[in-house]
């Protein structure tokens, strides 16, 4: 692969800000998701649910395996093994605009991201951890084991297939 432009760089750069910002408001709020006004309590999540820790670095494993794809064609698979991880999926799979072919109510606007950022690990929402309620998702995330389990299994029936396991937690 060729080395990157500065222009390249600031653009996966910018994504991957955007990613961190949209997996933390997932985390903490429910109104205000653009923060267009000051920040008042009545913005936030009564209690957060999950955990922080894994979301930026899947960000930054998400945006350069799609860099990877972009620039070779390669045939990817990530597997999110971390709990409470899928702040950091959801946030990649509504800014490429997946997650609103699927979910048409969550559109990429204001009212659609209010909605999506209040879903988040509450009650009659998504789970804190991958699911089948995540677009493209094969197994339940929070099983950090299995999702090596899956990646050697696809890689198997798909020798050519790139299975990225991720299996640290925080």
């Amino acid at each position: 692969m060729n080395p990157l432009s500065a222009e390249r760089l600031e653009k996966i750069h910018a994504y991957w800000r955007a990613a961190n910002y949209l997996a933390a408001a997932q985390f903490y709020l429910q109104e205000n998701p653009l923060l267009r006004e000051p920040l008042r309590p009545e913005h936030l999540k009564p209690r957060i649910r999950g955990h922080w820790g894994s979301a930026p670095g899947l960000n930054l494993i998400y945006v350069h395996l799609n860099r990877l794809i972009q620039d070779t064609h390669a045939r990817l698979l990530i597997l999110a093994g971390p709990g409470h991880c899928a702040s950091a999926i959801l946030a990649n799979v509504y800014l490429e605009g997946t997650y609103s072919e699927f979910f048409p109510e969550m559109p990429r606007n204001t009212e659609g991201l209010t909605r999506f950022c209040r879903q988040f690990s509450s009650p009659g929402g998504v789970p804190s951890h991958v699911s089948a309620m995540t677009p493209g998702s094969i197994h339940e995330g929070g099983e950090l084991g299995y999702s090596l389990l899956h990646a050697f299994g696809a890689v198997f029936d798909c020798p050519d297939l790139i299975a990225a396991a991720v299996v640290s937690d925080g």
